[in-house]
């Protein structure tokens, strides 16, 4: 008799992502348009034939539908469903605004013989927040500095951006080949593409197709900004068109897509970090119990955790 039982939930997650991956390189290059949701109506706030190259303020459209929940001193979060091009159709937007002033980032490294070892789940208890930073291959790509202490070298090219913040809460950025000075550092490390450098410009390689950046891949994304208030942001895109099920699916928008997002939300700076099946975050309300969890499917060897000060 033929076996009938379902198939488990890691084969259904492994179809899924594989299915996904052929989606995400399929869409050829065509106008596109980013949508939230907004009651029972859509609001496109973004078009890339009208994209600006210069995001000079947030954008009211995205603006008004976030609704921002307190989760401690210095930390809120807020989600919004959004609206893609195909393969996509409907993806979820989560949203951390973090006040470096107000609590203590560090990174995290877990390398177990040189293989990544860190996710969600080794997250500290008194995090407020965890996120994997930065790219990697086995080790983290590029800079990293923890508390004052160079740990990995610097990496170049033109799309590459790094972030540093010191005890106080007081961030820098850098971006191409610029360096950023390691005294006084808690927490910095490099990563890319480049999303917006300095001022909301957005790299021209995200707005030709001669940059040597894919313009049309798709796909789950996980990235950095800082505002012109000094805030971090940390946005986080789930595909969200079968529910938690589907979450887990590489898809979501195109790095373009991605810099509309930070710039919408009033960024000035910003950098993709690892997405795909790396992307993971963690939220906690010290007041309760059980924290807000994205898990990722890959293991990672860079964390950034943020801690009431």
């Amino acid at each position: 008799m033929p076996n009938c039982a379902p198939p488990s939930g890691r084969r259904v997650t492994a179809t899924l992502v594989a299915a996904a991956l052929i989606l995400a390189g399929a869409a050829p290059a065509a106008a596109s348009t980013l949508a939230i949701q907004q009651g029972n109506e859509w609001r496109t706030f973004w078009n890339s034939e009208r994209a600006p190259s210069r995001w000079s303020a947030a954008d009211p459209t995205l603006v008004r539908a976030l609704k921002w929940h307190r989760l401690a001193k210095g930390l809120e979060w807020a989600t919004v469903r959004l609206a893609c091009p195909a393969p996509v159709w409907r993806a979820r937007l989560i949203v951390a605004r973090v006040d470096p002033r107000e609590v203590r980032l560090s990174l995290a490294m877990d390398l177990t013989d040189m293989h990544p070892a860190w996710s969600i789940d080794r997250a500290p208890r008194d995090a407020i927040l965890a996120v994997n930073a930065g790219q990697f291959v086995s080790a983290p790509w590029g800079w990293v500095t923890m508390d004052g202490a160079q740990r990995f070298r610097p990496g170049y090219g033109p799309l590459s951006s790094a972030i540093s913040v010191d005890a106080a809460g007081n961030v820098r950025w850098a971006h191409g080949d610029s360096l950023l000075d390691p005294t006084g550092v808690v927490a910095g490390f490099q990563s890319y593409p480049t999303l917006l450098a300095g001022d909301g410009a957005v790299p021209l390689a995200l707005r030709s197709a001669t940059g040597g950046v894919s313009l049309t891949h798709r796909d789950a994304r996980l990235a950095i900004g800082e505002t012109r208030d000094g805030k971090l942001l940390i946005a986080m895109t789930r595909f969200d068109v079968m529910g938690d099920m589907g979450g887990g699916v590489p898809l979501g928008p195109t790095t373009p897509e991605m810099a509309a997002i930070l710039g919408a939300l009033g960024a000035s700076d910003a950098m993709m970090l690892d997405g795909g099946i790396s992307a993971q975050l963690l939220l906690r309300d010290p007041s309760k119990k059980a924290p807000l969890r994205w898990p990722g499917i890959r293991k990672v060897p860079l964390a950034l955790i943020v801690r009431p000060r």
